[in-house]
């Protein structure tokens, strides 16, 4: 008897594994990331550009204070004053928290997108912890029993869902699967020679 639920349990959920594998799982940690972390990077990424239609191009003093708040300090708070690399540094952060993850979540360039979250996570990181002095419960720590901690707790679990990302790509559901299979099955024009 025990034999058979056994078999039966490795018949269904391989069944199941077969069926879901390729699609599923991909797709679901890109739903997990729009529903949980588009909005609050997108909305971030506002905070610190300008107004209107052009504003993607004209970033704000916010900008530098929330990425780089003691080097604001020490220009006076005035972003004008503030050059290369730290300038590269808050272009690169407002632009990446807009581009990343969109692209995560159209599952184009997806593992390259999520490769590149990861590392704007753990930036980010570093800064809260370094530049903002965040308390000790909101950096919290693993295996203390409290699971709440915006950046020890919270991340891990935003690095998983990239890692996976990263490791498997974005599953069948998206515009990956669309340029590779149109890729490999030659429907791209072929360039002369």
């Amino acid at each position: 008897m025990i034999k058979r639920i056994a078999e039966l349990h490795q018949r269904l959920f391989a069944a199941i594994e077969r069926g879901l594998a390729d699609w599923f799982p991909a797709l679901l940690a890109r739903l997990i990331f729009a529903g949980v972390l588009l909005v609050y990077f997108l909305n971030s990424a506002m905070t610190k550009i300008g107004e209107g239609i052009f504003g993607i191009f004209n970033l704000t003093d916010k900008a530098y204070a929330q990425i780089l708040p003691s080097v604001m300090e020490r220009h006076g708070y005035d972003a004008s004053q503030i050059s290369f690399p730290y300038d590269l540094v808050v272009h690169l952060g407002t632009y990446s928290e807009i581009l990343l993850p969109t692209l995560i979540v159209l599952g184009l360039f997806t593992r390259l997108a999520a490769l590149g979250m990861i590392v704007f996570v753990i930036v980010q990181s570093y800064v809260d912890i370094a530049f903002h002095d965040v308390e000790k419960e909101t950096i919290g720590a693993w295996f203390d029993r409290l699971p709440d901690a915006a950046i020890f707790d919270q991340r891990a679990l935003w690095f998983f869902l990239l890692a996976y990302l990263v490791i498997y790509g974005a599953g069948r559901i998206s515009l990956d699967y669309l340029l590779q299979r149109r890729l490999v099955n030659g429907t791209v024009p072929a360039q002369s020679t």
